[in-house]
């Protein structure tokens, strides 16, 4: 039996110059498995939508100084630039959307077109994405990416696997804005796709296309009424309107299908998403990633997914004085079995 291969992108921009040097060795260390390829993919498009006024946003030149000693120090096999060229656009538009769009970028300035360059321009039969400011726990001994290549190679209406949203809680429950149902085969079932975090079978994700194109909508009623083929004709001959985020449009495509994203359900990996970038996150980041990797959490943070940063701050100020007393948080250890 053939060994199925599986390649590794995390994707870099100049918004995440203040914490990439801790994060990106950090997920290649609890991820502990052989890629074919650790792919580091850079945008270097100018900044757009709420990317703008991000905080810690550094030049491009310091960007691709940071990118070369991840390159040197082994902790990625490649760097290579978004291909923001007008034949490629068209060309992987085409596939993916059935035809041609201009934005590259979605009304956030996230690039649409920098995440389909990180699924299309890796080896391997599987892709596992992950942004670059995710911090994530892995149990000695498990891995997580092995777990998802067998459900995906079990289940086959399974699109898409990652760990845990959040450490474990006690009965299961994660805390989500969208439903999810809780399958038998150890998974938590989900209709809505997210970008930050998530491991393909990349013959079964091209299943999905065409996805169906999102347009953000107007303020004008009278445009916003019209059908997506003429808005996204009007975007072409004018540049007016916005794209929605591309989780959103593999989400409308999974609601279409009988396809669903899974959670893994087992409590030995699971993955925090830190929304705050203020200073001091950046200054705790390293005691944070610490003690995730012990497999140390707030109980306060269990069965959450973005990161709930004062419980973490209280715990570290006990060890690190210099994050400040806090009053009422606690310490949990997962469990190690």
């Amino acid at each position: 039996m053939i060994t199925p291969t599986c390649s590794l992108s995390i994707m870099v921009a100049r918004t995440d110059i203040p914490f990439m040097m801790h994060t990106i060795p950090h997920l290649i260390r609890m991820c502990n498995f052989p890629f074919v390829q650790r792919l580091l993919v850079v945008d270097t498009a100018p900044l757009t939508g709420d990317k703008v006024n991000r905080p810690g946003v550094g030049s491009l030149e310091q960007l691709r100084a940071y990118c070369e000693e991840l390159l040197r120090s082994g902790i990625v096999d490649k760097v290579v630039d978004i291909d923001y060229s007008a034949a490629y656009r068209h060309r992987i538009y085409q596939k993916h959307f059935g035809t041609s769009l201009k934005p590259t970028h979605n009304y956030k300035g996230y690039p649409i077109l920098g995440t389909i360059f990180s699924i299309e321009e890796l080896p391997g039969d599987y892709v596992l994405h992950f942004d670059s400011d995710m911090l994530l726990y892995q149990h000695l001994g498990y891995s997580w990416i092995e777990e998802g290549i067998k459900l995906l190679q079990k289940e086959p209406e399974v699109m898409a696997v990652r760990p845990l949203t959040g450490p474990p809680t006690h009965d299961g429950t994660l805390y989500q804005q969208v439903p999810y149902k809780r399958e038998q085969n150890g998974f938590y079932g989900f209709k809505f796709f997210s970008s930050r975090a998530y491991l393909i079978d990349r013959k079964r994700f091209d299943s999905l296309l065409p996805l169906p194109i999102a347009w953000r909508s107007y303020k004008n009623t009278i445009l916003n009424a019209l059908p997506t083929s003429v808005k996204t004709s009007l975007n072409s001959l004018t540049g007016k309107g916005m794209l929605d985020s591309w989780e959103i449009m593999v989400s409308r495509r999974l609601e279409e299908t009988s396809y669903v994203r899974a959670v893994l359900d087992s409590p030995k990996a699971w993955t925090i998403h830190p929304k705050d970038r203020s200073e001091e996150f950046i200054k705790a980041l390293p005691q944070i990633i610490e003690k995730i990797e012990a497999g140390w959490h707030p109980l306060e943070q269990a069965g959450y997914y973005d990161l709930v940063l004062e419980p973490w701050l209280s715990a570290l100020s006990s060890v690190f004085p210099q994050f400040g007393a806090k009053v009422g948080s606690t310490m949990s250890v997962t469990a190690k079995s």
